[in-house]
């Protein structure tokens, strides 16, 4: 069991938790997930009632070959829409999915409760030191290269291996900076080929070696759609299938589009595991 402590509140994950993803941009690679300071309670409010524990809020698309807004543009997108969910659902864990770090403190003085950082601290130098003076829960994500250029033949000899080692050595910094709760996402689609990314879900059981929650993220991505060659828009039974797998070999947070489908998922791994 792991307790993750935020300002105001805790989060048990003493079984799977489901964390929804909302993307306040007009680019991000399922149109499904974009919301707006319009749309974003009511599609908020469905995810709570199927069964989120978490929200996730970006600002910017990271999906291959997105190009990077600056800061302040990510900013005025998501700190309103932050407020307003703080406003309506004032229990509720909200995370931000930013890699800058002055986002991510006007995130968390908005009312975000955890840092969602796609580069673990390394395209940001003050990241890890804001998160650290913040105080909040950390996700820790292993990528290769800026979403422009990650897909641009990505090359390893072993991927599981590569990423342990890397957590192994960049935890350690996590944790000398100050950073108390550090949640572990090996990066599927983020500079590695489909290849690397089912070697990954093969190897996923290996990263229990940390005793750090891990998440996992691969609602409707290419790795899916492509590999059964259909479109984003029909990879939810694909994605339920990995989610499964994802289970079985520990994974503690599915970041999802669907969560009723993956609060399903969870609910039969329990069975299947009682």
């Amino acid at each position: 069991m792991t307790v993750l402590r935020s300002k105001h509140r805790l989060l048990t994950i003493d079984s799977p938790k489901v964390m929804g993803i909302l993307n306040c941009t007009p680019d991000s690679f399922y149109k499904e997930s974009r919301v707006n300071s319009e749309s974003v309670l009511n599609k908020a409010a469905q995810m709570f009632e199927e069964g989120a524990d978490i929200l996730d809020i970006g600002g910017q698309s990271t999906r291959p070959g997105a190009q990077q807004i600056g800061e302040t543009a990510e900013r005025d997108r998501v700190v309103p829409l932050i407020e307003m969910l703080r406003k309506a659902f004032p229990k509720a864990w909200l995370s931000i999915d930013t890699y800058y770090a002055s986002v991510a403190k006007a995130a968390v003085n908005a009312g975000a409760d955890m840092i969602n950082d796609i580069s673990a601290g390394l395209d940001d130098p003050n990241m890890l030191s804001t998160v650290s003076k913040l105080d909040v829960p950390y996700i820790a994500m292993h990528k290769k290269g800026t979403p422009e250029t990650m897909q641009d033949k990505p090359n390893y000899k072993n991927p599981s291996k590569e990423i342990i080692d890397f957590f192994i050595q960049h935890l350690k910094v996590i944790k000398s900076a100050g950073i108390k709760d550090c949640i572990l996402d090996p990066g599927f689609g983020f500079g590695k080929s489909i290849e690397h990314n089912f070697k990954i879900v093969k190897d996923l059981s290996s990263f229990n070696m940390f005793e750090e929650p891990l998440l996992v993220g691969f609602s409707r991505k290419s790795m899916i759609w492509e590999s059964l060659n259909i479109q984003p828009a029909e990879a939810l039974n694909g994605t339920t299938f990995l989610h499964a797998i994802a289970l079985q070999k520990g994974a503690l947070i599915l970041r999802v589009h669907d969560v009723k489908e993956a609060r399903e998922c969870i609910r039969l791994n329990a069975l299947l595991n009682k």
